[in-house]
């Protein structure tokens, strides 16, 4: 588990070979290619949403399906893709106008049917529609009355209702001084919006029909969606090369490990070929590569952020605390074994290979209407449900509980309840040990990651000060180990000088105090960060706590009711563990990620990185 390292490559030719060049990196899919500075470099956009599959969507929704050609030789990809996302822009300006128009038509309605005549027919007035308030209507009426009269004006209460007077003015100016403001209906009439709304509805029609005539090539477009996404990507790779007749240039961030084969295929096609690693200052994308079993980690932190190519890779330890951090939220180890038996119903389903890259359609599907996405996430999560299986029963042994249950001390699984719930000076303590441990580490990982080891000696200080605070809490805790304190204090006055020392050692020596003594800021932040793993025992006594009540709850009804007590107390605790459960797993997954998320990467992860994108068929790619 590490970030691959990249080099910058950059091909040099005659013009003529160009295409020659572009089909053959488009094959071999291992470079992300680097926009040069020229109008019209637009980046090469990789992702499973793009114009041919927004066609492909508009054509699914469609509420009528047309039966499926399947003569490939009559099948037109690029025109079903142009018509259809014609046809979908052409329906999404035809309902906005619709909903305008009855929008409009609503608010006209009150003042009656009439029709607008022109400028020169009115002599120069204007009709201005009000909808006033009933508590408003003497302040308009005094408005109106002072506007009138000083001008060739006329105004009138043409219709009103329970809440409202419709008003309607008769002016060359907008009256002023109105508290409440006027309608907007436009410049038509009530007949000629309502023609129109009907001619909008019409055409309307008429592109459902095109839609639902365009939906028979839906089968045959979906097998072309990664050759026409294909096609997209290499066209906009072509806008990406420096082009000066004739020749031209090409650069892209390549994995290291195949540099050698691309610098043999530019040595047997005749095509300038260099390389170098990058340099600080530049960014280059970032390329994670884990073992199978922690992919599902990687996951994990892409979902927040992804690492920057100068840090370091974090899958290996999120897979595993998260699994940690899930395990004691939950607290449970009946809670655990229902999560093992629904993982095992459904394991061979998320061993299914992936389809691909992005969605399949099957031909059934579009034929009954119900399209289904294939996706690989469920062998890459197998890992990681199987961890959180495992260590959930482990912690709800060692906290021994059972739906809430607790063994007798004589039992063999109370033998090995270590760990008591209810004792909370203890599993706060374990909550802090965790954190703290957790924050040292993000800052051990930090610390190496630097060429210079000066550099990070900062992260190695606040690492040093956590741990001192951990062990001075150890001592605190248990006095016949007083010399922990002294020690533990020793350590954390160490690291706190050596980050005083070492945050900005690049500065003079003053600006370097200064620096250093405003990274102590960070202390507040160091203990609410440790403070913040104390969620892991609230939510896990939350849940143990839930799960005893239910059960006492299901107790009392089985002994207050002699006949139906025995079912209502079934049904308590079928619900109420059914609820508990969903709760300790939320909770699981939601704070589970937040520790990592927030205190691990805010201590262990500086800079925010994006992903390498490679330039690759979506089928038929040379790169593994």
């Amino acid at each position: 588990m590490s970030i691959v390292a990249l080099e910058r490559v950059t091909f040099a030719g005659l013009t003529s070979e160009k295409e020659r060049l572009l089909d053959d990196l488009h094959r071999f899919g291992c470079l992300e290619i680097i926009p040069c500075d020229q109008p019209g470099a637009t980046p090469v956009h990789d992702g499973p949403s793009g114009p041919a599959r927004d066609a492909l969507k508009f054509l699914l929704s469609s509420p009528h399906r047309r039966r499926q050609i399947r003569d490939p030789e009559r099948f037109d990809a690029d025109a079903v893709e142009r018509k259809a996302l014609q046809l979908q822009s052409q329906l999404q300006t035809l309902h906005e106008e619709r909903d305008d128009l009855i929008q409009r038509l609503e608010l006209i309605r009150p003042f009656g049917k009439f029709r607008f005549a022109s400028i020169e027919a009115m002599g120069d007035l204007r009709l201005w529609f009000y909808v006033v308030p009933h508590d408003q209507m003497s302040g308009v009426e005094s408005a109106l009355s002072e506007s009138t009269s000083n001008n060739n004006s006329a105004w009138q209460t043409v219709n009103r209702d329970a809440r409202f007077c419709y008003v309607a003015v008769v002016s060359i100016d907008e009256p002023i001084d109105i508290p409440v403001p006027r309608v907007r209906i436009g410049s038509r009439s009530p007949d000629e919006l309502a023609k129109r709304r009907d001619d909008v509805e019409f055409a309307i029609e008429d592109v459902q029909a095109e839609r639902i005539s365009l939906t028979r090539w839906c089968l045959l477009f979906a097998r072309s969606l990664t050759e026409l996404e294909d096609a997209a990507a290499r066209r906009q790779a072509a806008g990406q090369t420096l082009d000066a007749d004739p020749v031209f240039a090409l650069q892209a961030w390549v994995p290291s490990d195949r540099v050698n084969e691309l610098a043999e295929y530019a040595k047997q096609k005749g095509i300038l070929f260099e390389h170098r690693p990058p340099v600080q200052g530049e960014r280059p994308p970032t390329l994670m590569r884990n073992m199978s079993q922690t992919e599902a980690g990687e996951d994990l932190v892409n979902f927040y952020m992804t690492p920057g190519y100068w840090t370091w890779d974090p899958s290996g330890v999120v897979f595993v605390s998260f699994a940690i951090f899930f395990a004691m939220i939950l607290a449970d180890a009946g809670y655990a074994l229902l999560l093992g038996v629904g993982l095992l119903a459904i394991w061979r389903r998320l061993g299914r290979p992936p389809q691909g890259d992005g969605a399949w359609i099957a031909a059934s599907d579009i034929e009954q209407g119900e399209p289904e996405l294939q996706r690989s996430m469920g062998q890459r999560f197998r890992p990681m449900l199987l961890l959180i299986v495992v260590f959930s029963l482990i912690y709800g042994v060692l906290v021994g509980s059972y739906f809430g249950v607790s063994p007798s001390t004589d039992s063999l699984l109370g033998r090995f309840n270590v760990l008591d719930m209810s004792n909370s000076q203890l599993m706060m303590g374990v909550s802090v040990l965790v954190g703290g441990l957790h924050v040292i580490l993000a800052n051990l990982m930090d610390a190496r990651r630097y060429v210079d080891w000066r550099d990070g000696l900062p992260s190695l200080g606040w690492a040093m000060a956590v741990g001192g605070g951990l062990v001075a809490g150890a001592g605190y805790a248990m006095p016949q180990l007083g010399v922990l304190t002294t020690f533990g204090g020793g350590l954390v006055v160490i690291g706190l000088l050596v980050v005083v020392g070492f945050t900005a050692r690049h500065e003079k020596p003053v600006r370097r105090l200064v620096g250093g003594l405003i990274g102590l800021t960070k202390i507040s932040a160091a203990f609410g960060d440790v403070l913040s793993y104390l969620r892991l025992f609230a939510l896990g006594l939350a849940s143990a706590s839930l799960a005893t009540a239910f059960n006492d709850m299901a107790a009392g009804l089985h002994g207050s009711f002699p006949r139906l007590g025995l079912l209502f107390a079934l049904l308590v605790l079928l619900f109420g563990h059914a609820l508990n459960l969903l709760l300790g797993v939320s909770s699981g997954v939601i704070h589970g990620l937040r520790l990592n998320v927030i205190e691990f990467f805010n201590w262990g992860l500086k800079d925010e990185g994006r992903r390498f994108t490679p330039f690759r068929r979506k089928e038929g790619s040379l790169w593994n």
